[in-house]
Order: C-alpha cells, then sequence, then structure tokens
C-alpha cells in the first residue's frame, strides 16, 4: 500500500510540477508581449509632409542639375585659329569694341562675369555676338580649360583672337593653333 501512495504522491507532485511550468510559461509570454508593444502606436506620421519634403529636395537636386546644363553645356563648337594680341597693338585702339569704358592700359586681359566669374578676354567675329562666352582647350595657355568672353573684333570666321598683356607675349606665349571651342553662353542675355 505505500507503494501505491507514493506513486500517486509522486504522480500529484509531477502534475503540479507541469501546472507551474505551464503558469511560468504563460506569465514569461505575458511580459514578453508587454516588453514588445509598440508604444508609438496611437502616434501618426504625416506621410503628405514627408511626400512634399521629399519632392523639394528632388525638385532642388533637379534645378540644379538644370542650372549645370544650363551654364556648362556647349550651344554649339567650332574650329578655328587660336592667336594672341595685345591691346595696343599697331591697327588697336586700346578700346574694346564691344565694351570701350573697359581700361585696358594697366595690362588687363580678364573681365569680371556676373554669371562665370572671372573670364579670358577675346576677339571674335560677328558670328559671336558681343558678350558670348566661349570654352576651349589650350595646353600653351593653360592646364585648365580656358573660359573667355567676346568683347572685341578683328577676326575673320571662326578665329579667336585671345587678349594678352603685351605683343611680345602674344607672339611667344600664344602664337597660332588650331582649336575647337564650345559656345557656353551666345551673347548677354537682356
Amino acid at each position: 500500500m505505500k507503494s501505491k501512495f507514493v506513486l500517486y504522491f509522486t504522480n500529484t507532485v509531477k502534475i503540479f510540477i507541469i501546472f507551474i511550468v505551464l503558469f511560468c510559461l504563460k506569465s514569461s509570454s505575458s511580459t514578453m508581449e508587454v516588453l514588445s508593444t509598440n508604444e508609438n502606436i496611437n502616434k501618426s506620421i504625416d506621410l503628405s509632409t514627408m511626400a512634399i519634403y521629399i519632392n523639394k529636395e528632388e525638385e532642388q537636386r533637379a534645378n540644379e542639375e538644370a542650372l549645370q546644363t544650363y551654364l556648362w553645356g556647349s550651344l554649339d563648337s567650332y574650329t578655328g585659329d587660336l592667336t594672341g594680341y595685345g591691346a595696343f597693338c599697331p591697327l588697336c585702339t586700346g578700346r574694346l569694341a564691344c565694351m570701350s569704358n573697359l581700361d585696358l592700359s594697366n595690362g588687363r586681359t580678364t573681365y569680371e562675369d556676373t554669371t562665370y566669374g572671372e573670364v579670358r578676354i577675346v576677339a571674335s567675329s560677328k558670328n559671336l555676338p558681343c558678350g558670348s562666352i566661349i570654352k576651349f582647350d589650350s595646353k600653351i595657355i593653360s592646364e585648365d580649360p580656358v573660359l573667355a568672353i567676346v568683347l572685341d573684333r578683328g577676326v575673320l570666321g571662326n578665329d579667336i583672337d585671345l587678349l594678352s598683356p603685351s605683343e611680345e607675349y602674344a607672339a611667344r606665349y600664344v602664337g597660332r593653333s588650331k582649336i575647337t571651342y564650345d559656345v557656353l553662353r551666345m551673347g548677354w542675355k537682356k
């Protein structure tokens, strides 16, 4: 009889332990649920404001790309001779055809353009209107591309004459070479 009692007691203890284990598991899963509850469930996200912000960033990026294309995109390309001249060459007056009030007596060879900054001054034929901006590569003049503005006349066709500090400088450092240049702006915008 003692063995039946021990067996009954052992089975009861086992069942009790199983209930305790199940209770603990249930309690721990409830705790886990509580710990993983999203406290922000009642907060809303204004997706339309986020979309407007993203669209403004994309619009700004697109505007910057359009500006860069507008400023640095080539409108046309020409090939001609590049030569140099001094402001007081034998047939020169020391004044520019497109901007006669610009003082060149101090050896000035650049112009401060409101859009492109400091650019070199060149003479061209009337193929390019005054105020046109051109870009060309000439390793004789600079390792970087040269930006120039048309402010003078006196050459034919597609040739370009680069304003130099003197005739001697032009002959020695510019000479005559064949170049291809891009027109970035066709005259001053009104």
